[in-house]
């Protein structure tokens, strides 16, 4: 004989919410689609209500209301290989940087119930796969993290009228909204620094002189340096990874021996630099003090821990996805840039 299982509970309804609050079906799905022309106390009653009940507003009936999905895409534009194995995943899970990223927009996003959906767009294909995703209704905007000045997505997002937020400022003029960080202020802390260290000859490994916040570090450190008196600083050009960090040591002591002073342009490379030194027989500090750039897990994994200037990253994605959010609700609201001030973290590397 088959055994009778009682039947599943039924879930919560908007009119069980409704009794619980003493008020209307109406009012209950006016609060839950966030319309404003509800009373402030009536708000706090209906999402007591909701807490006490339980009840899990149905997100697809919600989405015809409202036509908001309640997702948002978080895509990192690059470059990567047309076919065949692509590289461009494994660097970008390899540096620090996207996942604090990717941290600030999550503990953004999450306690207002809305997630992001990640999308990669290292190639054409790729590119037009997020402009079709973002048109046919399946998120509501994108944040957007691209690690090439010449990023084509930037501009077809605009092109598409579709609402977006642009981590960093673009290298060419465009009507987008971004967060960003005050670069060159952070170089011209770490050479400010340096020389106060009493450094004399000092150097900088720069990043990707292809991407806009390399270009603009490695200009406030000259111009910072140039201030103190010091004209000539001696570049090697890197591309934000560990290996290039030690390769582009390698190639700045052969061409450098002497230098007593080094400015690197993001934590990874200078964390590569450091056992380079290391093997010159160049004591860090004692021999020659490292900044790096921005205070990423890369610079309190390094050995010694590093000096560095710190990017707000995690607070600049959150402000990135707030500024989507609010792009979503009001389309006419005017594209905004809002710049991040850094700050010098000095731990034992300078």
């Amino acid at each position: 004989m088959s055994e009778v299982r009682p039947p599943l509970p039924a879930s919560p309804t908007l009119e069980d919410v409704a009794r619980a609050a003493g008020v209307s079906r109406a009012t209950v799905s006016r609060v839950i689609n966030g319309i404003r022309n509800v009373d402030p106390v009536i708000q706090e009653t209906v999402k007591r209500a909701i807490a006490e009940t339980g009840y899990v507003p149905n997100r697809a009936a919600r989405s015809l209301v409202t036509r908001r999905t309640g997702s948002i895409a978080l895509v990192v534009s690059g470059a990567g290989e047309e076919s065949g194995e692509n590289p461009f995943h494994s660097q970008v899970f390899a540096d620090p940087f996207f996942g604090r990223v990717a941290s600030g927009v999550v503990g953004f996003l999450r306690p207002r119930g809305i997630h992001p959906i990640l999308m990669f767009a290292e190639t054409a294909e790729a590119r037009a796969q997020v402009i079709a995703y973002l048109r046919q209704g399946n998120a509501d905007g994108a944040v957007l993290v691209s690690t090439q000045s010449d990023d084509p997505l930037p501009r077809l997002l605009v092109d598409a009228a579709l609402p977006a937020v642009l981590f960093a400022r673009p290298s060419k003029p465009l009507p987008i909204s971004y967060v960003d960080v005050a670069h060159r202020t952070g170089a011209k802390l770490a050479a400010d620094h340096l020389v106060a260290r009493g450094c004399r000859r000092v150097a900088t490994i720069a990043g990707p002189l292809d991407v806009q916040a390399s270009q603009d570090r490695l200009a406030g450190f000259r111009d910072a340096m140039a201030a103190h008196g010091h004209p000539y600083i001696p570049c090697v050009e890197g591309n934000f990874t560990l290996d290039s960090g030690e390769a582009a040591m390698e190639r700045l002591l052969s061409q450098h021996p002497g230098i007593d002073g080094l400015f690197v342009a993001n934590d990874l490379m200078a964390q590569g630099a450091l056992p380079v030194l290391r093997h010159h027989g160049r004591r860090v500090p004692d021999d020659v003090a490292v900044v790096g750039f921005d205070d990423s897990s890369a610079a309190t994994a390094s050995r010694p821990p590093l000096t560095t200037i710190r990017h707000p990253v995690e607070d600049m994605a959150a402000e990135m996805a707030r500024l989507l959010l609010t792009h979503v609700d009001d389309p006419d609201q005017p594209v905004t840039s809002i710049i991040f001030e850094p700050s010098l973290v000095i731990r034992d590397s300078a």
